[in-house]
């Protein structure tokens, strides 16, 4: 009767503790997400940031577009908690105590404007084009027309990427250097010799990928690496600075399996 009795206590306790447990909420976290960086991350940060404060409304986060360059320097100032690369740190930018996370792959597209009949080049044909060896549309099979080159910035990430695939490092010849992966894209849109080189994720409808040796950019040929021109998406942070609990979290979420569809419909590729 005894251990009747100690039983049915015991079956009360737990109740009680599950009733009380099932009252309590988890703790919110709140505050300030502060992102700052590569352009060409626009399209996975925005979306990885709405989805993260829809489940988390009680955290601004933002993202200051500003290039590879820019956000790196601000994360190693700490005026913002996470930095955007879409290029790997410099040995140089690792000895000042960044650190680098590889959040996603893209592609680097090629692109022309929507009139152009060249579909396809070599990655030696575009190599020749940036650096002034082949001027002309009708010397990789288009139109009788000068071709008009369009680069990024010097610190841009796309720009160090493209240039360290192709092999152009400080040698193209362009005739205009422009700040963001948008300006690149509505400046090919408007001229129909222009050539220029984007973030596949925020290539559109308006302007034409190339394929590079006979490769199509996609997610898939960006996957397979069998598209040649690609490069990371880098969170940077700085060793031995903890974030803030609102930033962390981020963190979290942005590396975790749950965060892996929203960048893959931002076009790129999750890294893990």
């Amino acid at each position: 009767m005894k251990k009747k009795l100690f039983a049915l206590a015991m079956v009360a306790c737990l109740a009680i503790g599950c009733l009380a447990g099932c009252g309590q909420k988890s703790e919110e976290v709140s505050g300030n997400v502060a992102t700052d960086g590569s352009t060409s991350m626009e399209k996975v940060i925005g979306s990885l940031g709405e989805a993260f404060t829809a489940d988390n409304p009680s955290i601004n986060f933002t993202y200051n577009p500003t290039g590879s360059g820019s956000g790196i320097s601000a994360a190693g100032a700490g005026t913002c908690d996470i930095g955007l690369s879409s290029r790997y740190l410099k040995d140089e930018e690792k000895e000042q105590g960044l650190e680098e996370t590889v959040l996603a792959y893209d592609g680097i597209a090629v692109i022309v404007n929507t009139a152009n009949d060249v579909g396809d080049l070599s990655l030696e044909q575009i190599s020749d084009i940036y650096t002034g060896k082949i001027t002309n549309w009708s010397e990789v099979g288009g139109a009788d027309a000068e071709i008009v080159v369009i680069g990024r910035e010097a610190g841009s990430g796309t720009r160090d990427g493209f240039e360290s695939i192709t092999g152009t490092e400080d040698a193209c010849k362009l005739r205009q250097e422009l700040t963001s992966t948008g300006d690149v894209i509505a400046t090919v849109k408007s001229n129909e010799n222009a050539i220029g080189y984007a973030s596949l994720a925020s290539v559109d409808e308006t302007v034409k990928a190339l394929s590079v040796g006979g490769v199509a950019p996609s997610s898939e040929t960006v996957l397979d690496s069998t598209y040649a021109i690609q490069r990371p998406f880098v969170l940077v942070t700085k060793e031995g600075t903890e974030l803030s609990d609102a930033a962390q979290a981020f963190m979290d979420y942005a590396l975790s399996d749950a965060a892996k569809s929203v960048i893959e419909g931002a076009g790129v590729v999750p890294a893990k």
